[in-house]
């Protein structure tokens, strides 16, 4: 058993608690910092405090005060103390609701009127009670939702006649087409300032950010007088970055668009280095574009998002797109999914009725359940619609049983699943643990494939052959972590005869690389993956996938890079292989979540092995990543104190 750190300042509750597991050292440090800070004699509020900066710290937002006792322990691998959460000396939920009332904390009082912490309580019932904030993280969900109501309330002047003409011009005009959901993503994107397209992998989101950038072109360009159109499209991270720039650019020709550039959203927003407000764009100093796509907008944590909008325009169009089912951000924070499950109260706008064919928008069928992923709007998309979003459900990159699977692991039905994967077949199949033939074959097969294509200069081989397999692994650490699994791939790769040993050269013809930081000047991200590669000189080169052309850099201009045959499941996402091996850890493992599964499954294009037990599946299915926020309440449900 690993020790855990303990807060040696720690008492009563905060000390039981941090020795089980549940709150760390740094948890039960700024409970006492802010209980010293306040002259807060508490130890419920200060046990309710800590809890509430462990919420952030596993990516909520704030606490649900009626559900802290489900709190379990702390996500960190490394951590065995073999102790039941529930065994522990939970405090009455009540009594810590009422203490908090009146606490100086949350009420101000005499060291001063700071508010560091936040209790929201909920005025409708049936509600899940009580939330507790961090004030920091309440003023950023408030910035977030007054924003989307204020820009809600009113829509950009459109021409109907114009929209209608252009949308039959990029999306057709055969029979249900008007029904076709990225058909009604650029309608919305045109009649709204802030539009969300939701969909997961292959259902066409970057082929409808591209029409969607045509449609609005289209429009300006019918108002000579009106300055040319201000684009920017930004994703979270270097490498979503640099993926929808190469998505948007492939299409540019066939549909006229300009050359257009992505950022990651620290970049948009201006970040300098040592400055105290951080940001150069902000709600004194807006962002100058008519247009803002973000992709991948399920990466964005709730800081970066409250930003982002605190620093638009009111008269800039917001196109949020991404899957809401994925893994969410590393940091606190679900927004795209909470901006799904409960979308902002908008005023409707008559135009979108113009635009769209008639009977689109009818009056919702209230027995309609689920989405029909080929026919008409349910019940919910209907509403979603209405607040400008719209969910894309026609999959293209993949179907049959890889998508059945995953709708599987999405809807919660672990016996599906379980059924799918013990039929086996050419698209999924089932290993357990000390089963491990398969995924051998298939990692010393793609190395040797990548291997020959290195020796011979082949970039694109070399690359096609490294996304033709990958080993996606939950942890980092321990027996079903990253760490173990790449070395024990590394050794089977170096055994089937593949390259050269890494031990014996620091690079090699055919050595996968996986880039861990960003390098903007050099055009490499955290997250690329590549392989070095021989050219005819006999020099070596790191090709790394851009566009039709893969791009080539020397070896030493990468700011930080190892060499992967595993990789975690989080550092996965956005990427697409032929053939996906997931490993499983223990059924008991936090980390193993229903989102962990479905964000693994879909990034196999052809093939996914999982590698572990039927009790794993039901588990990781059964575990849902909660993050706890209130941005999915309804506007006027909860107010603070």
């Amino acid at each position: 058993m690993t020790s855990i750190q303990v807060a040696q300042r720690g008492t009563g509750l905060l000390r039981t608690f941090n020795e089980a597991g549940v709150l760390s050292a740094a948890d039960v440090h700024v409970a006492l910092r802010l209980g010293k800070l306040g002259r807060e004699p508490s130890e419920q509020v200060l046990f309710a405090a800590a809890l509430a900066v462990r919420a952030v710290r596993s990516g909520s937002v704030c606490l649900e005060l009626a559900r802290m006792r489900e709190i379990g322990l702390d996500a960190d691998e490394t951590w065995d103390t073999g102790i039941d959460p529930a065994t522990l000396p939970w405090p009455d939920i009540a009594a810590v609701i009422a203490a908090l009332r009146i606490s100086p904390l949350v009420c101000g009082g005499p060291a001063g009127p700071l508010r560091p912490l936040r209790l929201v309580e909920s005025r409708s019932r049936g509600d899940f009670g009580p939330l507790l904030y961090l004030d920091r993280y309440y003023q950023q969900e408030r910035t977030i939702r007054r924003v989307l109501t204020e820009r809600s309330a009113h829509h950009p002047a459109v021409e109907p006649q114009l929209v209608r003409r252009e949308l039959d011009r990029l999306f057709g005009t055969e029979a249900g087409a008007a029904q076709d959901r990225q058909r009604l993503a650029a309608a919305l994107a045109a009649t709204h300032w802030t539009t969300v397209v939701a969909g997961g992998p292959g259902t066409g989101k970057t082929h409808t950010i591209a029409r969607i950038i045509a449609l609005l072109l289209a429009h300006r360009a019918a108002e000579p007088k009106l300055p040319a159109l201000r684009i920017a499209l930004a994703a979270p991270t270097g490498k979503a970055a640099a993926r929808l720039q190469e998505a948007v650019r492939e299409q540019a020709d066939s549909l006229e668009l300009p050359e257009l550039t992505a950022a990651t959203l620290h970049r948009l927003l201006g970040w300098q280095r040592g400055r105290s407000t951080r940001f150069m764009y902000h709600e004194h100093n807006r962002l100058p574009y008519d247009v803002i796509v973000i992709d991948e907008t399920s990466m964005v944590s709730l800081t970066l998002m409250s930003r982002l909008l605190a620093a638009l325009r009111p008269d800039t169009r917001l196109i949020l797109v991404g899957d809401p089912d994925q893994l969410a951000s590393v940091d606190a924070g679900a927004v795209l999914a909470d901006l799904v499950a409960g979308p902002i109260a908008t005023t409707p706008n008559p135009v979108l009725d113009q635009v769209i064919a008639p009977g689109t928008t009818a009056a919702p069928d209230t027995t309609a359940a689920a989405e029909d992923p080929a026919g008409e709007l349910t019940a919910q998309e209907r509403i979603r619609l209405r607040g400008g979003i719209v969910r894309l459900t026609r999959g293209r990159r993949f179907g049959g049983r890889i998508a059945e699977l995953a709708v599987a692991v999405r809807a919660g039905d672990a016996d599906a699943a379980l059924a799918l994967l013990r039929a086996g077949g050419a698209e999924v199949s089932l290993c357990m643990p000390d089963d491990l033939a398969a995924v051998r074959a298939d990692i010393v097969r793609a190395a040797n494939a990548v291997s020959a294509a290195a020796f011979e200069g082949d970039a694109t081989g070399a690359l096609s052959a490294l996304e033709s397999h990958r080993l996606l692994c939950a942890h980092r650490r321990g027996p079903f972590g990253v760490e173990r699994w790449d070395r024990m791939a590394a050794e089977w790769a170096v055994a089937g005869g593949a390259g050269v040993d890494p031990q014996q050269a620091p690079w090699y013809p055919g050595q996968p690389l996986l880039v861990t930081a960003n390098d903007h000047e050099a055009r490499v991200y955290n997250g690329d993956t590549g392989v070095v590669v021989r050219l005819p000189d006999g020099s070596l080169r790191v090709a790394l996938h851009r566009g039709r052309e893969p791009y080539l850099v020397h070896p030493t201009q990468f700011p930080a890079v190892v060499t992967v045959f595993a990789m975690t499941i989080h550092r996965s996402q956005g990427s697409q292989y032929d053939t996906v091996s997931v490993v499983l850890p223990e059924p008991e493992s936090t980390l193993l979540t229903r989102e962990l599964l479905y964000t693994a499954i879909t990034r196999a294009r052809r093939h996914v092995r999982i590698i572990g037990t039927e009790e794993s599946i039901r588990a990781g299915i059964a575990r849902r990543v909660l993050r706890a926020s209130g941005l999915s309440r309804r506007e006027g449900e909860s107010g603070p104190r």
